[in-house]
């Protein structure tokens, strides 16, 4: 389910400890995170939403543990390591209106088969970020519309459907949510 050299434990330990000292918030989200809402898939890393103004103070703690800065915008930053165990880590920056939302409404879930207890995007959000990360790079549209249909097949009587519309007609994509439910509704 995950990518074989990275200690996926390792790390995430390593997050919820570093982050408490520094009393840094975060949720996590992409393909680690998909286990909290039913959904297994095999990954390369470990997406984190944490609030943009945390962003020195993540930068000092990645780098001070052999991680190097691959890449940084007002947007990201991402961070890998020569330690194969230690893999990539990916932070997304929130400080727009929706990913300001999504960290508030993430809710604490037990991951990596319960070993650990940590804050997730909800399913909702988790779908709207991967519209957008299909709407923005073509090539992800259908691993990513993979991942939307289980989701909602597996959280479908729970889910917030408007929210997930919105997040849909934001790229002019609501025949796609459309089809999707009247697939589950019909099966």
């Amino acid at each position: 389910m995950y990518n074989v050299g990275m200690d996926f434990a390792l790390i995430l330990r390593f997050l919820i400890e570093n982050f408490a000292r520094k009393k840094i918030g975060f949720a996590l989200m992409g393909g680690f995170a998909l286990q909290a809402v039913g959904v297994a898939r095999t990954t390369q890393d470990i997406d984190v939403l944490v609030l943009s103004e945390a962003s020195p103070k993540i930068k000092e703690i990645m780098l001070k543990h052999r991680y190097k800065l691959l890449y940084e915008s007002e947007e990201v930053l991402n961070f890998v390591s020569d330690d194969f165990q230690l893999g990539r880590v990916d932070f997304m920056l929130a400080h727009r209106k929706y990913t300001l939302a999504m960290l508030k409404r993430a809710k604490e879930e037990p991951v990596f088969g319960g070993k650990f207890k940590v804050r997730v995007l909800c399913a909702e959000d988790q779908i709207g970020l991967k519209v957008q990360a299909s709407s923005n790079n073509p090539k992800r549209l259908h691993k990513d519309m993979s991942d939307i249909r289980m989701i909602i097949e597996n959280n479908y009587p729970k889910l917030d459907l408007a929210l997930i519309r919105e997040y849909f007609s934001l790229f002019s994509r609501e025949k796609e949510l459309d089809e999707i439910v009247k697939e589950i509704k019909n099966a």
